[in-house]
């Protein structure tokens, strides 16, 4: 059946007073398996993305429970980002029940991060069951350090520009105004700890080695007495002894280790105990990577001049 002229003239003039409205753009589902990752990935992606954490910044990273609900979450992601070096090996088993091929290793909707960070503890030796919680590839809590936040940043950037070309331009404005707020920002840190420089501290467990370099600090001893192995009396006493001889001030730890031992430790040696997030949301003051560093900055300088 033809259609009449007139018909045809009169659906163009409609649509020209009534367009048709443009399709939305559908935003790249990203999931990160820490809370950093994700804050920091929002900063690169902005609107253009959609950002879920499987993990909390309460939660210890190490120790990640996981639940069905990821499943379905990793099912329909188009990125998964990973802090890599073995902290979260738990998202394998995830992955393979997703059946998303997209984040599978090697693919374009996999990535880990860790690529390009300047890896420290790394073992010279054979690991073991009895060396605790040891990773294989050096320590993973790189992110601390804003120096690698910016490494982070540009994995996830380029990642962004292969899934997305035509915002190549969009992702690589977003990165140089986070890198120019996070030089800004470590002028700020740097001058708040510099009356600390050299300071000792003690630590409950081996998560500040890239926050202690980049600030200055040293580590005189772990509660610890070995990564993920909880404080012994034995070994609490040599730390006691230890803080004492070399006038340790600070005893610094994460929100989700049990204070009762680091706790009777300042009260052996008149150390005060600094509670900090060490993931973003791991307090109501950390709601993103610059207030995060903002508050671990804050308290140790606070307990150090006091």
């Amino acid at each position: 059946m033809k259609i009449s002229k007139f018909l045809v003239f009169s659906l163009a003039i409609l649509l020209l007073v009534f367009p048709l409205p443009l399709r939305a753009e559908k935003p790249i589902k990203i999931i990160t398996t820490t809370s950093d990752l994700a804050s920091i990935a929002k900063e690169i992606g902005k609107e253009k993305v959609e950002v879920v954490s499987l993990s909390k910044g309460t939660q210890d990273p190490h120790f990640i429970e996981v639940r069905p609900s990821m499943v379905m979450k990793l099912k329909n992601a188009d990125l998964l980002i990973l802090v890599g070096m073995h902290l979260d090996v738990w998202i394998q088993a995830l992955i393979d029940a997703s059946r998303n091929h997209k984040i599978k290793y090697g693919q374009p909707g996999y990535l880990d991060v860790s690529a390009g960070i300047e890896k420290l503890d790394i073992p010279t030796s054979k690991i073991d069951a009895s060396m605790g919680h040891v990773h294989i590839y050096g320590n993973p809590h790189y992110w601390i350090d804003p120096e690698n936040a910016k490494v982070i940043a540009a994995n996830i950037a380029r990642r962004l520009y292969e899934i997305s070309p035509e915002d190549t331009s969009y992702f690589k404005k977003n990165l140089n105004k986070f890198n120019e707020r996070v030089d800004k920002k470590l002028i700020e840190w740097k001058k708040k700890l510099a009356p600390f420089k050299g300071q000792k501290i003690a630590v409950y467990h081996r998560s500040w080695p890239y926050f202690t370099n980049r600030f200055g600090f040293i580590v005189a001893c772990e509660l610890e007495p070995k990564p993920g192995i909880p404080p012994s009396p034995g070994h609490l006493k040599e730390v006691i002894e230890r803080m004492r001889q070399e006038n340790v001030r600070v005893i610094l730890m994460e929100v989700f280790y049990d204070e009762e031992p680091a706790r009777f430790v300042a009260q052996q040696t008149g150390a005060k105990v600094v509670v900090v997030p060490n993931s973003v949301g791991g307090a109501k003051e950390a709601m993103d990577y610059f207030s995060l560093v903002d508050t671990i900055v804050e308290k140790i300088a606070r307990a150090l001049e006091g």
